[in-house]
């Protein structure tokens, strides 16, 4: 592991809300020059869910994104509070999206999302043995479930039509672990 090559000179808080905090650094760069660096702290670890059934079939969830002004396909995902262990919120949010609860987690993928501005990280489970319930959306969701083939998901990431970026790393990686073990 490298040492830090950044000095910190003084820090000055711009924004603050219950999910993020955005700062901006003074600072002395690896070169010697001084400078400015923004930083988003994130107060939520981001949590996804490849939920799998039996049958080879995964879920994905579509909404609005407002930052991006488009529309999205993921993975179930949310936030999980510093504090929260991952694995109840993973199992929070696969509920909350599809109305699933699984039986068998495993953690499956730790992510940071934007590491040049950012210092959200996030992480994956892989939920199987499935129970369909009913879904408990918050106030501020309006989603569209879709229950497909795990083949479709992955091929919606190469076609451009998954581009979050946990969601493509967890699928793409699920991808290839299916196919080394076939």
């Amino acid at each position: 592991m490298a040492n830090n090559p950044w000095k910190l000179l003084n820090t000055k808080l711009q924004y603050d809300n219950p999910w993020i905090r955005v700062e901006e650094d003074k600072v002395i760069n690896p070169s010697g020059g001084k400078g400015i660096y923004g930083r988003v702290h994130f107060k939520n670890v981001a949590v996804g869910v490849i939920p799998i059934d039996k049958d080879g079939n995964t879920w994905l969830v579509g909404q609005y994104r407002y930052p991006l002004d488009e529309y999205s396909w993921e993975i179930p995902e949310g936030g999980c509070p510093i504090g929260e262990k991952e694995l109840d919120a993973a199992k929070r949010e696969l509920k909350e999206d599809t109305g699933l609860t699984a039986n068998d987690w495993e953690e499956f993928l730790r992510i940071h999302t934007s590491n040049s501005v950012s210092d959200e990280r996030g992480v994956v489970f892989l939920a199987k043995e499935l129970e369909q319930g009913n879904t408990q959306f918050e106030d501020t969701e309006d989603l569209k479930i879709k229950k497909l083939p795990l083949e479709e998901a992955f091929q919606m990431v190469l076609d451009g039509k998954i581009t979050d970026s946990i969601s493509m790393a967890a699928l793409l990686k699920l991808k290839v672990i299916l196919a080394k073990e076939n």
